[in-house]
């Protein structure tokens, strides 16, 4: 297929307003690659028509910044343009393929004409093989000269361009595509052209990661070609996602809840092989070659393998199979506590001198998934299921208890939602986010936010209780008051506003008790604010004189006898103090039961 065909075709789908349109161009396209040049080319079609030259799993770019591109559109456009030249004409338009289909290139002369990639680049052969071959050597280009010979590649290129060709290899370069096409256009362009089920070629997407390869699969070998592909240790696959939601919802939907330990790290993606990885691909570096062990990779599937040492000594320390595990990795203070997202983030940005990075900010990795395990796939595989060989890949010892398998998130199964607030308790008070609720029998959907993961709700209603108890914390916490008793007014304040008395102890109503969502700082703040209304010591329990209104936010209001107005507040969370409200301003009995209904 030439280039310009591809041009005119891409052309012709960013004109289209209709997406099942689109989709049938992008499938006549894919048809037309295949009986032309043959899979290779509708490998490298099924990734160009989405703007991108390498599969999705790898980080793999061109390394080409706009200036050198420009600089490449200049030399080609004649000896009276300049890179300046074509900036300010792209201020002007707006969008660099517009630039580029603006110069009319002609074919440069001249020892410059001929750094440009040969016959393959800029000659009389401009396929879509000649050009990916062309970009590929760009790609490959390091060291001294480097961006000198890049710049000379574009141009050979660019030399020898039509308009259209040159609208979209620009934008090719500069991964600035955008003609209408997305993964779901082309995946569904895939089952058309090649006469296979959408279902199919879904699934093998979400094992490959690789739209062009897929492509390729289904010409060469149809259904049966699809349903072999699997998953590749040292090949990321997209991240599974959450959507929010209430223990509530989770516990209608599913009747029994897996709950987590939401952490406030990074997520990772950790492929290991004890004997070695090997990438069979044509967009490896080298077809076959083995790479590392251990490689570790972000949710953008970034190789983070270098700035991140202690994961791969983890990974080797203890891993004795092949496995691609799911988690996040969590810096850590002196103490073991964790520490803020901000400061993993130093963790990842860091390219260059890492030991120091590693003094500065240690972290530890926490899996909660297992996605493939000594040659066997698991995404299709329930939840449970998963967690259950995810314990099995990391004990060390078949007598551990998995409370004390390192590196092991703890899955909670439970129906019962005070076991649920006990676990977000405890989560909250080890200084983690909260938790995470997931259906048990839910299968790992790669790069899906759907119903089977929901991160807890935030609270979207608050009321104002008055603080009449507390009890004194334990550990570091014991000089710090905390789990605060919560209390609503019995009845009106503006009776007894007009009658010149303020709320007493027998006008309110407990309702509940908080002790999430507060700091060590807070607690201290809090305890200095609320010492001086003890009214009675008794043990660890504080009664307090009704003084300070607190803010509080709630998942839901429940009936109970536990509590004397009747009601209990579901996941109460510290939210701040209203220092502007006195206790006759606090809500009311009659108005939690108006919010419950």
């Amino acid at each position: 297929m030439e280039f310009a065909t591809f041009a005119d075709r891409a052309a012709a789908i960013e004109a289209e307003p209709a997406d099942l349109e689109i989709v049938a161009h992008v499938a006549t396209l894919l048809e037309d690659a295949a009986d032309g040049d043959g899979s290779r080319t509708v490998e490298i079609v099924a990734r160009y028509v989405q703007g991108r030259i390498f599969p999705a799993w790898t980080s793999r770019t061109l390394d080409v910044g706009p200036s050198a591109c420009y600089e490449a559109i200049a030399r080609a456009a004649g000896t009276n343009v300049s890179p300046d030249d074509v900036e300010e004409r792209l201020a002007e338009r707006g969008e660099i393929g517009d630039v580029a289909a603006s110069y009319d290139f002609g074919g440069q002369r001249g020892l410059g004409a001929f750094g440009g990639g040969g016959d393959a680049a800029g000659g009389e052969d401009r396929t879509v093989l000649a050009v990916d071959e062309t970009l590929r050597e760009l790609a490959a280009a390091e060291g001294a000269g480097s961006q000198d010979r890049k710049v000379d590649l574009l141009f050979g290129l660019f030399n020898r361009c039509s308009s259209d060709e040159a609208r979209y290899l620009a934008r090719l370069v500069l991964a600035e595509m955008r003609i209408g096409v997305g993964e779901g256009t082309v995946r569904d362009a895939i089952g058309e052209a090649f006469d296979v089920p959408v279902e199919d070629v879904e699934r093998a997407l979400q094992v490959s990661n690789d739209y062009g390869e897929v492509a390729r699969v289904a010409r060469e070998d149809g259904r049966e070609g699809l349903d072999a592909m699997t998953l590749a240790v040292g090949r990321p696959i997209q991240a599974m996602l959450a959507q929010t939601g209430t223990v509530t919802g989770a516990l209608e939907d599913w009747d029994v809840a897996g709950v987590e330990r939401k952490y406030d790290g990074a997520r990772v993606q950790l492929h290991h092989d004890p004997i070695g990885v090997a990438v069979e691909d044509a967009d490896a570096t080298a077809v076959g070659e083995s790479t590392a062990e251990t490689r570790v990779f972000s949710r953008n599937m970034e190789d983070v393998t270098d700035a991140l040492p202690e994961i791969v000594e983890f990974a080797d320390d203890r891993l004795e199979e092949p496995v691609i595990l799911d988690g996040e990795v969590v810096a850590i203070a002196d103490d073991g506590e964790p520490l803020p997202f901000q400061e993993v983030l130093k963790r990842f940005r860091r390219k260059h001198d890492v030991a120091k990075a590693r003094e500065d900010v240690a972290v530890r990795p926490v899996f909660f998934d297992c996605l493939h395990a000594d040659g066997e796939d698991l995404l299709e595989e329930p939840l449970a299921t998963r967690h259950d060989r995810l314990e099995r890949v990391l004990r060390e010892d078949p007598e551990q208890e998995p409370a004390q398998i390192e590196g092991l998130s703890l899955l909670w199964r439970t129906d019962d939602p005070d076991e649920i607030e006990r676990i977000d308790a405890e989560a909250l008070e080890a200084g983690h986010e909260g938790i995470m609720l997931k259906a048990p029998d839910s299968t790992y959907s790669p790069g899906r936010r759907g119903k089977h993961w929901r991160k807890r709700k935030p609270d979207v209603e608050t009321l104002d209780c008055v603080v009449t108890g507390a009890e004194w914390g334990e550990g570091r916490r014991a000089t710090f008051l905390g789990t605060f008793e919560l209390s609503v007014r019995a009845g009106d304040s503006e009776k007894r506003r007009s009658a010149g008395s303020a709320v007493e102890p027998q006008n309110l109503e407990t309702v509940g008790k908080v002790a999430t969502g507060i700091t060590d700082e807070k607690l201290a703040e809090l305890t200095e604010l609320l010492e001086p209304h003890v009214a009675s010591e008794d043990g660890k329990r504080v009664e307090l004189e009704p003084a300070v209104v607190f803010e509080v936010g709630y998942e839901e209001i429940q009936s109970s006898p536990t509590y004397s107005s009747g009601y209990a507040l579901r996941f109460p969370r510290f939210v701040g103090v209203r220092s502007d409200k006195d206790p006759d301003d606090a809500d009311t009995v009659a108005r939690l039961e108006r919010l419950r209904e």
